[in-house]
């Protein structure tokens, strides 16, 4: 009889309760994913979702990180390394343009799961089933993103701020688009979390806790408990760089959230151990950049130049000679003015459109009225601290690292570094409406949960009125139609090289190397086939559907404008241009052109 009464003790206010709580919240997120996916999901349209996948794919058939999207500039990058004039065409090029941890979890999703690449019946396609099993695992990255806010706000505040906190974050229609993008901002959502609440343990466990109703009074911890705990967090800023290589700037407010909350030795042993531990973590695969490119984050460390004056628009990825003396366009020539100017232009963005957008939610607002908040808790000065200069630190670098993903994609893309503190602000957010609450002095407890359940509908607005509308295609067409492009991915060996304006989706989609659509014909086009002939050449919607004048004929890319009119308007192949055979089959959304009628052979 005792037994059971302790059974049902625990289950009325033991752990039971949070066993309880924990799987609710599990089902109702995923009643949330299962019915936000039937309405909402959408196959990818991010090229660094496809780009990230594909590579993912490589890694889980054993043929290591190299990658089908080849960027041009990576090619010039790794021939210079090397020191010759080797474009390196006939074997798989090495990927020096992604962060390695995500696609690695992805590689390890691969070998778990039944991914299909192929498609079963073209004419029926809707969904693609290896995109819809990556969403299925972000939304549970999400899940574990809400258990670790939860901790994080009740270490902070309060159970109910991170209650709170965690149903702002459900509620948020932004992440869970973020969800189904096939980008690794859950991943990071996770490893950013994971460290907050590190640091958050840290500073507590170093510090004497005072008696609490139902609690003794507590020691500082011991030296080892926080030695480790600083190693902890060296190792998760570290893995976030390798998600996203901007997050390795994590390690300044880490560094000085550890200044803060230590004295004495332990500060500078603290200090000094996540330092090696974050170094530890990182260097191995800067080494292997370096060792292939010549650059320590490999070709991404060069969107710092992409969209300036010198290199606008994709200019810079698709030149295959980018350091030309004879020409404005010169990477040597790029000096620090010019970084500082796109700085200047691209931070004002972001604090007017990014920043009060912060989390596709409304408390951020919540969270900027916190700064002036005097917290007696020293963990939350500190911890408002390291959100502060991370949020500075991240908004340069967005402003700093913009591209042309963010022109195509302004909210979900990978270059928003910011979103990756949104839960975070959220907590304090929750917290100082639970400090406002507070002031209204509610002696009816269900009152106090009322006015909690209406301000977090609020917020959700945006979430639920998407269940409200028309339910959207899952064919993220135009420009990507997968049956399309696996059949002219096929009409090519996996040896030949294949040119196209969207290699990223022909890599994922049609598993076939492709080198992005140079810059030019006359210089780095004739390069390339010089070297191995391009036998195939696959213009998309994306160039197809450019406006005549402005995208075509008057922009620095309009030799291709005026390829593409000359292949359509006149129905012939320009002069000279080695690929006389066309397919008007997809004409005039798509152009496919090839050293000879292969979908003849194709349909034989």
């Amino acid at each position: 009889m005792s037994r059971l009464q302790t059974m049902i003790h625990t289950l009325e206010e033991g752990a039971g309760v949070a066993v309880i709580k924990g799987l609710l919240l599990v089902l109702v997120v995923a009643g949330l994913a299962i019915t936000y996916n039937l309405r909402e999901f959408r196959n990818f349209s991010n090229p660094e979702a496809m780009d990230q996948a594909q590579l993912a794919r490589n890694v889980a058939e054993g043929r290591g990180f190299v990658t089908g999207f080849v960027r041009p500039l990576s090619l010039h990058q790794v021939a210079r390394h090397k020191g010759t004039g080797d474009f390196g065409l006939s074997a798989p090029h090495p990927d020096v343009a992604n962060a390695p941890l995500y696609p690695l979890a992805l590689a390890g999703l691969m070998k778990l799961a039944p991914f299909e690449f192929g498609i079963r019946n073209p004419a029926e396609f809707r969904s693609y089933q290896p995109e819809l099993l990556i969403a299925w695992f972000n939304q549970g990255l999400l899940l574990l993103a809400l258990g670790l806010t939860y901790r994080l706000g009740k270490r902070l505040f309060d159970a109910l701020v991170g209650w709170t906190a965690v149903v702002l974050l459900v509620g948020t229609e932004l992440f869970w688009r973020f969800s189904i993008s096939g980008l690794s901002t859950m991943l990071v959502l996770v490893l950013v979390l994971a460290l907050a609440n590190t640091l958050a343990s840290l500073e507590s466990g170093a510090r004497a806790q005072p008696a609490q109703p139902g609690q003794p009074a507590r020691p500082p911890g011991g030296a080892a408990e926080v030695l480790f705990l600083a190693l902890l967090a060296g190792v998760l800023v570290a893995l976030a760089g390798l998600t996203r290589y901007s997050l390795v700037l994590l390690i300044v407010p880490v560094v000085m959230f550890l200044a803060l909350s230590l004295t004495g030795g332990r500060r500078v042993a603290a200090i000094v151990v996540a330092l090696v531990a974050f170094a530890g973590v990182l260097t191995p695969w800067l080494v292997r950049n370096y060792h292939l490119s010549g650059a320590p984050f490999g070709v991404a460390g060069f969107a710092a130049c992409e969209e300036t004056e010198r290199f606008p628009g994709q200019k810079l990825p698709r030149s295959l000679h980018p350091r030309d003396a004879a020409t404005p366009a010169d990477l040597d020539k790029v000096a620090v003015g010019e970084y500082l100017d796109k700085l200047g232009v691209n931070l004002g963005r972001v604090i007017q459109e990014d920043l009060p957008k912060l989390g596709g939610n409304w408390v951020t607002g919540l969270f900027l009225a916190a700064l002036l908040v005097r917290f007696r808790n020293p963990g939350l000065v500190r911890m408002r601290g390291f959100l502060v200069v991370a949020l500075l630190l991240l908004a340069a670098a967005q402003a700093l690292g913009r591209t042309q993903l963010s022109t195509a994609s302004p909210e979900v893309n990978g270059e928003n570094l910011l979103v990756a503190l949104a839960p975070l602000l959220f907590v304090f957010g929750a917290g100082f409406f639970s400090l406002l609450l507070d002031q209204l002095e509610l002696e009816y407890p269900p009152a106090r949960r009322l006015v909690i359940g209406v301000f977090v509908a609020l917020c959700s607005l945006p979430l639920l009125l998407t269940f409200v509308g028309p339910r959207k295609t899952p064919v993220a067409y135009p420009p990507y139609y997968p049956p399309i492009i696996q059949e002219a991915a096929g009409w090519l060996k996996p040896d030949e090289v294949l040119m196209s304006d969207m290699p990223w989706a022909v890599a994922w989609y049609g598993r076939r190397p492709c080198v992005w659509l140079t810059w030019d014909i006359s210089r780095d086009f004739n390069s390339l086939h010089q070297q191995k002939p391009v036998q195939g050449l696959y213009l998309t919607p994306l160039t197809m559907d450019g406006r005549f004048l402005s995208q075509m004929l008057k922009s620095e890319e309009r030799v291709w404008g005026r390829f593409a009119v000359e292949s359509l308007v006149k129905e012939e192949m320009p002069t000279g241009f080695p690929l006389k055979h066309a397919f008007s089959g997809w004409l005039p959304d798509q152009l496919f052109m090839a050293d000879r009628p292969r979908w003849q052979e194709a349909g034989k």
